[in-house]
């Protein structure tokens, strides 16, 4: 399936339902084939409808005067069915077909926006709450293009046909069928604007039970350990009441709306019923022409009601466009710029923070980094060390590129990384976080993340780097074995040697280490220590360290408070000195 999303992707600004569904077009236009299929099909099937009630009058008018008659007439019933069958089958086949693309091709171009927003978004934004969105609001979607726009579309054609063949039947009997369709259509329209409403609300309302459900989910142990079952229990139980009690007020409200135009429309059918019988009775009408009347209208009737329940359905869809279109205007204020620049081939990897200011969104009175200065040379090794707060992880965030400074800029190889694609900036430096992330997937496939066209040779070559190969190899499927959700069968220095042997296949020319053997036991601390230091050697590095005697060996420690540098220097040198880093390491090395 192509993933080149559809060139509109703005949000609509009619309020109404037509004008929220308006940006799903562009994805229908992208299955031409199959909607033009639709559309022949509902030709056809509608056109078998509206000609069924002409057969049933000559089966009454004329099938029963001889044999010959009772043959034709009833065998024209007879084709006329089995093409309405045909008809029907290829459309609901074509219709189907066309839902489940457009909604597969919506997911796939909502998922890659939603992975593609910068991390300032991602701070802001409940993870369970863009899932939802993806899901469930996407899957109100499914039954607009794969049934309710056929329904609307199949519908509205039948009515008018209806309506046409009313006033060809009987000019009178149709006058009096008139009376009852702007009767049916005013509920609907005053009801529309409030369902769609309580629609939005039940959808937001199931999003927050989603969101809870997820969190809790994916801090299992802690919920356990702390015995906060009955707790979690009661919070998602509480928010799926208010979602069903929310849902409650729709389907009450939706029911209410068919319940009147259903009473409104067969009211009016009953009323042509009684004043055809007259007429029948009077001789001043055939029983065939009524029978045809009556069909007419008990199709067009039943048209304007399958209208009215799809109106209903379009005020649910609609707010779950709404909430998607919420999402895709989003836009990442960080990005490639129209005409990126490109890093020196070879990189040397000198890394440059001239004067850079920053404030989280969340923290705006609080500057995480303020006229921050520091020059790496290419190849050095620098650690960062300070008290938590001190900016460290932003400088980590910011060389990547997650966020941009508010003033100042940072340079690598002269080259403002503003000016470049966030890809190829990130391509260029290999990051082994304190908290490693591993995918359900392999432990082979985990590795490879660092580098995905990495042969299995290359993958083996990083795992036994990384002292991670002889536990990989003692699993039940070895390379191929599954980690589990979040590495589950791993321990956490064994999560954490997989996440060096990522950033030993990647192989980038900047190396990125948050305190990366902060997990592992003293043995293995000393074997991936080895490995790092042959890492590290000829590239350009930035330590996060927590436990100092971990960067005893770098060749300069930057000591870091409420974003400032306040101190560098070797070990010795800043021992020396006094200061905050006396202090941090009097603490480590008190023994």
């Amino acid at each position: 399936m192509s993933n080149t999303a559809p060139a509109s992707t703005e949000a609509p600004t009619g309020k109404t339902p037509v004008g929220t569904l308006r940006a799903l077009w562009p994805y229908v236009m992208r299955q031409r084939g199959l909607f033009v299929a639709w559309l022949l099909a509902l030709a056809c099937s509608s056109a078998a409808t509206l000609t069924l009630p002409v057969a049933f009058r000559q089966m009454i008018d004329h099938g029963f005067s001889s044999g010959s008659n009772i043959d034709r007439t009833f065998s024209l019933v007879f084709i006329v069915v089995v093409v309405l069958a045909l008809a029907t089958a290829a459309r609901f086949f074509f219709v189907s077909l066309l839902g489940e693309r457009v909604v597969a091709d919506l997911r796939e171009r909502l998922y890659a926006h939603l992975i593609g927003l910068d991390a300032a978004f991602h701070d802001r934004t409940r993870s369970g709450e863009l899932i939802s969105r993806l899901t469930a609001d996407a899957e109100l979607l499914r039954s607009v293009v794969g049934s309710s726009m056929s329904v609307a579309l199949r519908s509205t054609v039948t009515v008018l046909g209806s309506l046409v063949m009313l006033f060809v039947t009987s000019p009178k009997l149709a006058a009096w069928a008139m009376l009852g369709i702007p009767l049916a259509v005013l509920p609907i329209v005053l009801g529309g604007r409030r369902l769609q409403k309580i629609s939005r609300d039940g959808q937001d309302r199931l999003a927050d039970a989603n969101t809870h459900a997820a969190e809790a989910l994916g801090a299992v142990k802690t919920v356990q350990a702390h015995a906060r079952e009955p707790y979690e229990r009661g919070r998602f139980g509480q928010a799926i009441a208010i979602a069903v009690e929310t849902a409650r007020r729709r389907i009450g409200w939706q029911a209410l709306v068919t319940a009147l135009a259903i009473v409104l429309i067969f009211g009016a059918v009953t009323l042509v019923l009684w004043t055809g019988a007259h007429d029948v009775i009077a001789g001043r009408m055939t029983a065939g022409t009524l029978g045809q009347f009556v069909f007419y209208a008990l199709i067009g009737g039943g048209s304007v009601g399958a209208l009215a329940e799809v109106w209903n359905e379009l005020q649910r869809a609609a707010g779950g466009m709404g909430r998607i279109n919420e999402l895709l205007v989003e836009e990442a204020q960080v990005r490639a710029p129209a005409q990126p620049a490109t890093l020196p081939n070879p990189l040397r990897g000198e890394v440059r923070f001239d004067d850079v200011t920053f404030h989280y969104p969340a923290r705006p009175d609080t500057a995480a980094l303020e006229n921050f200065n520091l020059r790496v040379s290419p190849g050095e090794t620098v650690a960062l060390v300070g008290p938590s707060g001190a900016g460290k992880s932003t400088v980590f965030s910011m060389l990547l590129r997650f966020h941009d400074p508010e003033q100042g800029r940072i340079d690598i190889d002269g080259t403002d990384i503003r000016t470049l694609d966030p890809a190829e900036l990130r391509g260029a430096i290999a990051l082994v976080p304190q908290s490693p992330t591993i995918f359900a997937a392999s432990a082979a496939d985990n590795i490879r993340y660092g580098r995905l066209e990495a042969s299995d040779e290359e993958v083996e070559i990083a795992a036994r780097a990384a002292e991670a190969y002889d536990f990989i190899r003692a699993l039940p499927e070895g390379f191929d074995e599954q980690l589990g959700e979040r590495g589950a069968r791993l321990s956490g220095g064994q999560q954490q040697r997989i996440a060096i042997a990522r950033a030993l296949l990647k192989d980038a020319p900047i190396l990125l280490l948050d305190e990366a053997t902060s997990a592992l036991d003293a043995q293995s601390e000393r074997a991936v220590q080895s490995a790092l230091e042959h890492l590290m050697a000829g590239r350009t590095t930035l330590v996060i360290a927590h436990r100092l005697a971990t960067i005893l060996k770098a060749d300069r420690i930057v000591v870091m408070d409420g974003g400032r540098i306040v101190a560098e220097g070797t070990h010795a040198e800043l021992l020396a000195q006094g200061g905050l880093y006396a202090e941090l390491a009097k603490l480590q090395f008190l023994d």
